[in-house]
């Protein structure tokens, strides 16, 4: 009888095993997007009727909502809107230490010239954090979830970068430089480390690479020979190839800043892994686009902070918009309208960037069209500006389908980030944008959001420290 028994139980048992092991996985996803028209970033068309998951930071699944997997979990109501992912702006000069708000530059220590300046904090140093903070609110609330900061004063921005990775702060994913590298007295020298002997000054390099431990090193090569202003000195290649190599033996990509067809040729074949603006001196050649094409160098954007000293100037009427009334305060617009406009207007920078926007516009198109990698990015530090730039590529000839792939994965590819951002795919970060008219349609609907998600988490707008003040929160679900 107690042998039967035992029989009896260990049959149980191994039936039972064979049950759980034949038996669908059982998944609780923290949300599931549904019935949604998915625009994944990849440059595939727009497919209709899906479902993402999302647990903890993560996407789970893509799928047709007919045959998505019965999972538990907050489920937000996609049908007649559109599934993006969160845009990218890959150049920004994050507002709070540069321009006086907060911090300013006060020249070269004289005990280390090739250093860089030391900088003075000014009485509250909490107003240039905040201003830092209401910046990057202007990011999440235009629907961009990654930024890259292309230098700044360095106890700025890294400590926010800091403070977002730890979840301390409402942001966008921060990348950041810290200083920049260049030789002493090329193009933004003021705010970089100085390299001008290799041999002796490479442990300065080090010394940086280790306590800055920037995402991304920025090196500088433009002799500012153009438009109105005067010729400076140049980062020598063979210079500029060692610091290249170094940064990348550190597992560190690199960027330059170049402005004509000869030195984004130059810094290429130094080996930089991206250009950190578009050729704005003049038409490329058809051969330039070709040799982007061929190498895949990423290129910035970077239009709108040429042409938008004449934007204000003629059209000022665009600060009347949703989204820069939420990113300015009426102060701040006020100034713009009342003092920068009348300044901007004497300006012959002002008009000769006019008459330039156009022809990088031109110049972007043809990368494009070539194979090329151009990313968004402004060189600014508010959010809006991002779909200003959307709406100069559009202007330009470039279709709304290619810039969601422009706006998102090429971004991620600048950074050199395309495994884990820039796509709606399983395994990626869940950075998603929610929107209620189509992107590949035109590039305006991308300001049409329902929610944001950065790091599986929707955003609650009225928690942004916005500069126009506080919002309320949109709302996902019907």
């Amino acid at each position: 009888m107690i042998r039967s028994d035992i029989m009896r139980r260990l049959l149980v048992g191994v039936a039972g095993l064979a049950i759980a092991a034949f038996a669908p996985p059982a998944f609780a996803e923290d949300y599931v997007i549904e019935n949604v028209t998915l625009v994944d970033g990849t440059g595939q068309p727009a497919q209709p009727n899906m479902s993402v998951g999302v647990e903890g930071d993560r996407i789970t699944f893509v799928t047709p909502t007919a045959v998505a997997p019965r999972v538990s979990g907050t489920r937000i109501d996609g049908r007649g809107r559109f599934l993006m992912p969160g845009l990218m702006d890959v150049h920004i000069h994050l507002k709070g230490a540069r321009g006086g708000d907060g911090r300013r530059m006060v020249g070269t220590d004289p005990k280390n010239p090739a250093g860089p300046p030391p900088m003075q904090v000014a009485a509250d140093a909490r107003i240039a954090r905040a201003a830092g903070l209401e910046a990057l609110a202007s990011y999440l609330y235009s629907g961009v979830t990654t930024v890259y900061d292309a230098g700044n004063v360095p106890e700025h921005i890294l400590g926010l970068r800091a403070e977002e990775r730890a979840g301390k702060i409402l942001s966008p994913r921060i990348f950041a430089t810290g200083n920049i590298v260049t030789y002493p007295g090329s193009h933004g020298d003021s705010m970089a480390l100085r390299i001008e002997d290799w041999a002796r000054d490479k442990p300065k390099l080090l010394e940086y690479l280790a306590t800055q431990k920037p995402d991304v090193v920025k090196l500088t090569l433009d002799e500012h020979g153009w438009g109105t202003r005067p010729l400076i000195s140049l980062l020598p290649l063979d210079l500029m190839q060692d610091i290249i190599l170094e940064a990348n033996r550190h597992g560190i990509r690199t960027t330059a800043h170049t402005s004509s067809e000869l030195r984004a040729t130059e810094a290429i074949f130094a080996g930089i892994d991206s250009l950190a603006h578009p050729v704005i001196q003049g038409p490329i050649t058809p051969e330039f686009a070709k040799l982007m094409g061929a190498k895949k160098t990423p290129m910035a954007t970077t239009l709108t902070i040429g042409e938008g000293y004449s934007r204000l100037v003629e059209q000022p009427q665009y600060l009347d918009q949703p989204l820069y009334q939420a990113s300015y305060s009426a102060a701040e617009i006020a100034t713009l309208r009342n003092e920068t406009l009348p300044a901007w207007k004497e300006r012959g920078w002002t008009w000769w960037m006019k008459l330039m926007t156009p022809v990088a516009q031109e110049n972007m198109r043809m990368i494009d069209a070539a194979g090329g990698i151009i990313a968004i990015a402004t060189d600014q530090t508010l959010g809006p500006a991002v779909h200003r730039e959307m709406e100069l590529l559009a202007a330009a000839g470039v279709s709304p389908a290619r810039i969601v792939t422009i706006a998102t994965l090429n971004g991620a590819r600048h950074l050199g980030m395309e495994d884990r951002l820039g796509s709606v795919e399983p395994g990626k970060l869940a950075d998603l944008l929610l929107l209620d008219a189509d992107p590949t349609a035109d590039v305006n609907n991308m300001k049409r959001i329902v929610m944001v998600m950065k790091g599986g988490q929707p955003v609650d707008e009225s928690k942004l420290p916005l500069a126009g003040g506080q919002r309320p929160r949109r709302m996902a679900a019907r």
